[in-house]
């Protein structure tokens, strides 16, 4: 077993912590937890280092307890928030926790025979909580100035819109839940990101007076690109953990496109990988950053974690066929997915129908040379390939039987300049 504290700070995880929690995880067995908010039926990647909190708490011989926030999910966490959150329905909310918990099967493990992993929904006990209850028994150890004082309500006041009450109590909710979690589970441990810091404490604050109990809090950095990007987020949208959402190709991609200056941090964040093998990967980086090794050994890991190992094999696959390998066993979508982001242009499928379409009329139509003198010396030199098979002949005549499932013919001009053409 890992030394749970000590492995996230030589991963970087923790941004803060309370005072004691090391002493207190090396006591015994701790149980801790981390909320996710069920706002879309499927995590994003942005969930992914707290989930990994999980993972590792777990290895250290912890027990981790996701809670899915079908009561608060209700309400909505207003922390990085400029405006109130669309409110969901108790069905739209159902719906999105039974694909949260499908995904956090992925990371922990439920059966684990001295510390399984738990999945609690706090729906079980906020939407059965009474108001006056909670206003006398919660409440009153609650100051209104140290809440308008975080940075998540004042940040909000500022606004225009300034915050609802439904808002302004998600923090009491949250410290609700940690108190319920030491009833129920004698949880003393919650994390989250950094933002979380106040709602934590609040809980931490919580539990020390009606429970005389000692509790704790650590809460992770909140991640941004080298290059000033949002985490998780591209040109095209979020990256999704659900396959329906963010194919794995797609998912694989966006991992092995990492910039040189941030492989090294998630690496340490989002695998599993020993500081000795991390360690080599980073010198790979500076002797022979061409070959992106370290990004491949991302690009690997965390897809095989998402999306196990037969859809890794696939978008392995998928990937050589970017690199000029062989277009076969290919699906549609995947093929779509992997030339997502070429020129693309339309023919008939009367035009490859008889004798067919000569090769140099399709180059051109296809956007791949401006002329029919163009297309004749690049066919010629060896340069314009189908379906990624070169083609040298000028005379050559494309028909249906070239097209791959009767809809795409995939051409390239030298090494990696694709066209797609669909065959309408």
């Amino acid at each position: 077993m890992q030394n749970f504290f000590q492995e996230l700070q030589w991963r970087g995880f923790i941004h803060s912590h309370t005072q004691g929690v090391e002493e207190h995880l090396a006591k015994h067995s701790v149980a801790g937890y981390v909320g996710f908010d069920p706002t879309a039926s499927s995590l994003h990647v942005g969930s992914l280092l707290p989930i990994m909190g999980l993972v590792h708490l777990q290895r250290g011989g912890h027990i981790p307890i996701a809670i899915a926030g079908g009561g608060t999910g209700m309400i909505g966490d207003p922390s990085g928030k400029v405006q109130e959150r669309k409110l969901l329905s108790k069905e739209d909310i159902e719906a999105n926790l039974e694909g949260i918990k499908k995904q956090l099967a992925q990371f922990l493990d439920f059966n684990a025979k001295t510390n399984p992993a738990k999945l609690v929904n706090n729906a079980d006990w906020l939407t059965k909580l009474s108001m006056m209850e909670f206003l006398r028994d919660v409440g009153k150890h609650f100051s209104v100035n140290e809440m308008l004082a975080r940075d998540s309500v004042k940040n909000r006041i500022e606004q225009e819109q300034g915050m609802s009450f439904t808002e302004f109590s998600y923090s009491l909710l949250q410290a609700f839940d940690f108190l319920e979690l030491y009833d129920r589970h004698k949880c003393t441990l919650q994390m989250g990101g950094s933002d979380q810091w106040g709602n934590i404490v609040a809980g931490v604050d919580l539990i020390r007076r009606l429970r005389s109990v000692e509790a704790h809090g650590i809460v992770f950095h909140l991640i941004t690109t080298s290059t000033g990007i949002k985490f998780g987020k591209t040109e095209s949208g979020t990256i999704w953990l659900d396959a329906n959402r963010t194919s794995p190709y797609k998912f694989y991609q966006y991992w092995f496109n990492t910039d040189d200056r941030d492989v090294s941090k998630y690496l340490r964040f989002f695998t599993l990988l020993p500081k000795e093998k991390i360690d080599e990967l980073e010198n790979s980086l500076k002797t022979s950053p061409e070959k992106r090794e370290a990004q491949k050994v991302l690009a690997q890991e965390v897809t095989r974690t998402v999306h196990g190992e037969s859809a890794l094999a696939q978008t392995m696959k998928a990937s050589q066929i970017f690199f000029g390998g062989e277009i076969t066993g290919v699906s549609e979508s995947e093929l779509l997915d992997i030339f997502s982001d070429v020129p693309s242009n339309q023919i008939s499928k009367d035009q490859l129908r008889s004798d067919g379409l000569p090769l140099v009329d399709l180059v051109i139509h296809a956007g791949v040379a401006k002329s029919k003198g163009e297309a004749r010396r690049a066919i010629e030199g060896g340069g314009i390939y189908i379906n990624n098979i070169r083609c040298g002949d000028v005379a050559r005549k494309v028909t249906m039987n070239d097209t791959i499932h009767g809809k795409f013919l995939v051409l390239r001009k030298g090494g990696r300049n694709y066209f797609l053409v669909r065959v309408r």
